[in-house]
């Protein structure tokens, strides 16, 4: 789940580390912030992050040393480190990026685009979480990946393909929405044409309806409907 996953964010001007804070947290993530690259090495000891945004210039140890140390650490390779810096010349991207950065996004950014590119990430760990097991459990319910099949307290549900399409993709971004356009996209590809994503929307509704009755959510609290936007496992 999204607030299972824990950001640290390095950044000593107190009004982008709020704009920050509040943005990622309104996602559900697990927000720190912090003043300095020694503040983020103790935390560091004490928990490691799935995310680091570091600015490169800070007070005291600078960001590019911050990496360096933080790459040094082969325990740290699958922290993923995102830069947030002021500086925007291709040469600092270039370097941030050989230093071990996985991404680099320039100030000043729109507020947007940022959570979008956070979210990419986000979704790409989950990814590599699913690839990585075969099943997973939001009880009482296991889906199985290789299977194709869905369990609730380890009594078989029979589902249709396309159900089981739509019960994937729920699982696999528990806790974050999934737009019908994601849905209608996996079922039926993509399409310009606005009628024909009318009726498929319109399909995919009944889909989910079906897929609750099977599941037994008839409180609609297993998956929820984000009006104007899609479903949720929560």
């Amino acid at each position: 789940m999204v607030n299972d996953y824990t950001i640290y964010s390095v950044e000593d001007d107190t009004e982008i580390a709020d704009i920050i804070s509040l943005a990622l947290r309104g996602q559900g993530f697990d927000v720190s912030i912090f003043g300095t690259g020694e503040e983020f090495f103790d935390a560091l000891k004490q928990k490691k992050p799935n995310m680091v945004l570091l600015d490169m210039m800070l007070p005291g140890i600078q960001g590019r040393d911050v990496l360096k140390e933080l790459r040094s650490n082969p325990k740290n390779a699958d922290i993923v480190v995102v830069i947030v810096s002021a500086k925007s010349m291709v040469s600092d991207k270039i370097d941030g990026l050989d230093l071990g950065a996985d991404d680099y996004i320039a100030k000043p950014f729109d507020i947007n685009e940022f959570v979008s590119r956070i979210n990419a990430h986000y979704r790409r760990h989950i990814q590599t979480e699913h690839e990585a097991t075969k099943t997973l459990k939001i009880e009482p319910y296991i889906i199985d990946y290789d299977n194709k099949t869905i369990r609730k307290n380890n009594v078989l549900i029979g589902i249709t393909p396309s159900e089981y399409e739509i019960a994937e993709l729920l699982f696999l971004h528990h806790g974050s929405v999934v737009s019908k356009n994601e849905i209608s996209e996996k079922l039926y590809g993509k399409t310009e044409d606005p009628e024909k994503t009318k009726k498929q929307f319109r399909t995919i509704d009944m889909h989910v309806k079906d897929l609750r009755q099977k599941l037994g959510d008839v409180d609609k609290r297993f998956i929820q409907t984000i009006f104007g936007n899609g479903y949720q496992i929560d």
